[in-house]
């Protein structure tokens, strides 16, 4: 090769590496898509499935949920079905409260979430149907007179006062799992047994006949929070619901 080809050639050598990196120069960022009022990252795609788990994800962490004990698990099923009774207009505003019974009675294990400001509203103790374990709650029913409580996908409904007094009807939305919901009398309300210091004394809270009772000094509130059209799902994984609801499938698809 003469010198002046050389020359060329030397000259041409940076041209060239700056045309390889051309289209990094002027690539835009990794695309950003607006999940559920925030941006998250999407990486690969733009798939409903993606962003649904990144958003998932973002908000599990950026609430401080996990450091409050909430399963993952319970939370990515309870937006899910949360998502899927909104996109069918059964909601008919944007709180989420889920119910972990994975935890003990003696953790905080209901998390009542505003799904359109992403907070953490209120976080406190849940009973359990006595008859579904002590501290634990592991065995769940939707038959009458059973005293267990019963899991998955709930809207709330109206309130009234009755024999606990102030108290929130719950209306089961799965066939089989809770739709007895109503005919078993199974509401939110308050109830003495669901205090810290039964929980020094026997090693847990007091326990229901099924219902999800709260606090005396937290159900008003709360109850005034979800009341008339929000979402409430019970989770546990000591059992097959997830396999046998057709809400979940529904709401995987």
């Amino acid at each position: 090769m003469n010198r002046s080809l050389k020359r060329f050639s030397f000259l041409l050598f940076p041209l060239f590496i700056f045309l390889i990196h051309l289209p990094f120069v002027f690539a835009k960022a990794k695309p950003y898509t607006k999940i559920m009022g925030h941006e998250a990252a999407i990486y690969g795609g733009t798939s409903a499935s993606i962003e649904g788990a990144v958003s998932n994800n973002w908000l599990y962490v950026n609430m401080n949920l996990n450091a409050m004990g909430l399963s993952q698990e319970a939370f990515d099923y309870a937006v899910k079905g949360y998502e899927y009774l909104r996109s069918i207009g059964k909601l008919d505003n944007n709180i989420l409260s889920i119910v972990d019974f994975s935890l003990s009675s003696t953790q905080k294990r209901l998390f009542v979430i505003d799904m359109e400001n992403y907070k953490l509203l209120y976080n406190t103790y849940v009973a359990h149907g006595r008859n579904s374990g002590k501290e634990y709650a592991t065995q769940f029913s939707n038959n009458p007179e059973s005293f267990k409580s019963s899991l998955g996908f709930y809207i709330t409904k109206g309130t009234y006062s009755g024999a606990h007094g102030f108290s929130l009807q719950l209306e089961g939305e799965e066939k089989g799992i809770n739709d007895n919901a109503l005919r078993r009398a199974i509401v939110m309300h308050s109830a003495d047994y669901v205090n810290k210091s039964l929980i020094k004394t026997q090693g847990y809270i007091g326990r229901s006949l099924g219902c999800p009772a709260l606090p005396k000094a937290m159900y008003k509130p709360i109850i005034e929070t979800i009341k008339n059209g929000s979402c409430l799902f019970m989770f546990s994984p000591h059992s097959n619901y997830v396999s046998k609801s057709r809400l979940l499938q529904l709401a995987s698809s």
